[in-house]
């Protein structure tokens, strides 16, 4: 029998899933447990991380997880960390660790006082004359996201994590060495390519924040 390889390493960032472009497949919580024995290094037994470098993995969403984790061992978004961890991975078996990690509640996260009041106005409002969409649309008026359209929950991530994500689909936007498994429609290139550094750090804190 094969031996199966584990997870380990940064797993996933935020993005619309365009989750038309990969089949659903559904996991089973109770399989996927076993194989993610190692990723407990980097994100924690129950998929809370304690270190701000690896994300949050617990509640994110069984489809944006197995989306985000297809793409890893596809090409599709490389993750030096994540380097072979899950080339020889089934769909299945991606799927059962989806399944795992969406089974678990995540942990709180504090938003910073200072950063909350420009936080809100970019999550809820947009920058409009930046043509910024909203993140509450996809992302939840609490931050849970939307688990069946494959839209992450922020609330409780890490904010230095949700930042670095953003700052990647910034420079994704022109530069294919930056993020770009957010779809053909580009999305969350095109909304943080809009964004200005103290935007991205407000925002990804006050999404952290929300419960």
């Amino acid at each position: 029998m094969k031996k199966v390889l584990v997870l380990c390493g940064a797993l996933l960032g935020f993005a619309h899933s365009a989750g038309a472009a990969v089949p659903y497949l559904k996991g089973d919580a109770a399989a996927g447990e076993p194989l993610t024995t190692m990723c407990a290094a980097c994100h924690g037994a129950d998929g809370n991380s304690l270190a701000p470098t690896f994300p949050k993995l617990a509640g994110l969403g069984e489809r944006y997880l197995y989306k985000q984790l297809r793409d890893i061992r596809d090409g599709a978004r490389p993750i030096p960390t994540m380097a072979g961890q899950v080339d020889n991975m089934t769909d299945q078996q991606l799927a059962d660790i989806a399944a795992f990690y969406a089974s678990q509640q995540v942990s709180g996260s504090q938003a910073d006082p200072e950063l909350v009041a420009l936080g809100e106005k970019v999550y809820r409002a947009g920058v409009a004359d930046r043509k910024v969409a909203a993140c509450i649309g996809c992302h939840a008026p609490n931050g849970q996201g939307n688990a069946p359209a494959g839209y992450p929950a922020l609330a409780g991530q890490h904010p230095e994590y949700i930042a670095t994500q953003l700052r990647e689909y910034r420079k994704g936007y022109e530069d294919p060495a930056g993020r770009t498994n957010d779809g053909d429609t580009r999305i969350m290139r095109s909304n943080a390519f809009g964004l200005s550094d103290m935007e991205i750090e407000a925002v990804a804190s006050y999404a952290a924040g929300l419960r």
